[in-house]
Formats: C-alpha cells, structure tokens, sequence
C-alpha cells in the first residue's frame, strides 16, 4: 500500500519523460451540474500539474498541485474544485461563465512538460425556459377568457338596454297615438 502510494506520487512507472493522455477533449454540460475534467499522466519523477481555464472573460489559474506535497486552489474556485491524484480536477456546479477552454500542464521535476486541452460547452437548461412560455400561455389564456366573459356581459346588457328603450318607445307611441285620437 505504502509502495504503491510512492509509485503512484513519484510516477516511477513511466521511463522517459511526461505523458499525458485526456480522454474526453469536448464536454458538454447544463448549469448546476458538476463535472469531471478527467486525464491520466505518468512522469519519472514528481510532477507538478496545473489548470487554467481561459474564456472571453480571460484567463484564470484554478489549480497548481505537486504530487504527495502541496494543492494550491484559485480563490474563485476554492470551494467548486475538487483534485485527484492522476491529475484530473472535478468542477461543481457549473456556470455559464465557466465555459471555454481548460488547459492543463503537467512539469516533471527534471523540466520536461506536456500539454492537454479540454474545451467544455455550458448550456441553461432548457426547461426553465419552456416552464416561462407555459406560464405566460396560461396567463394569457386566463386574460383572453375574462375578456370573452366580460364582451359577453357588455353584449347581454346592451341587448336589455335595446329591450327596455324599444319598449318605453313602443309605450309613449301608444299614448301619442291615444292622446290623438281623444283630441279629435
């Protein structure tokens, strides 16, 4: 345990320099989701092992680690990061900020260094926005059914009013015509 822990720290096990390999180049997420920048390295010695994440709002250093010694996290990342020893870095609760391109760089302690890139693609979640056109098509609904209503009673009020002055007219004709016919 003891033994594989040193090898696993001092990367023993790669003759020749640093490699690093970055399965997953292309990352797509929704916000709030947590992600896992995931790579592999191996070296011949301690390596030390950085990330930045570079966008249209600059650059950013997130973390710097050496094996087994010290992890030194960004102040803006300090409670959304989360290291492993293979060199990937777990991002929690991502934003639409944390979009664009993390480049990672892995130093062995004798100079040598190696490169990988992983661009991620944040996306709002969709939902939210369909959740808003459902609530505004029912506000408007609602809105259209009370005006309906209410031309329905200004049309039933306007029809008894018609009912009610036809009458009264029919009325006073009648006594004209009464009134005429007792003055003869």
């Amino acid at each position: 345990s003891i033994t594989s822990t040193l090898t696993t720290l001092l990367c023993l096990s790669a003759p020749g320099g640093v490699s690093l390999v970055v399965p997953q180049s292309n990352i797509n997420a929704t916000v709030a989701q947590n992600i896992l920048l995931s790579v592999e390295y191996s070296c011949r010695g301690v390596a030390t092992v950085e990330w930045k994440h570079v966008s249209s709002w600059g650059t950013t250093k997130i973390v710097e680690w050496k094996s087994g010694n010290y992890v030194n996290i960004s102040m803006v990342y300090k409670d959304r990061v989360t290291t492993f020893e293979n060199g990937s870095i777990q991002l929690l609760n991502v934003g639409m900020r944390d979009a664009g391109y993390y480049f990672i760089t892995v130093t062995e302690e004798y100079g040598t260094n190696t490169y990988g890139t992983i661009i991620v693609n944040v996306y709002e979640i969709i939902y939210e926005d369909l959740h808003f056109v459902a609530v505004l098509f029912a506000f408007l609904a609602a809105v259209s059914a009370i005006l309906i209503c209410f031309m329905w009673l200004c049309n039933k009020s306007l029809h008894l009013f018609q009912k009610k002055r036809a009458h009264k007219l029919t009325a006073s004709t009648t006594e004209e015509i009464e009134l005429e016919t007792i003055e003869c």
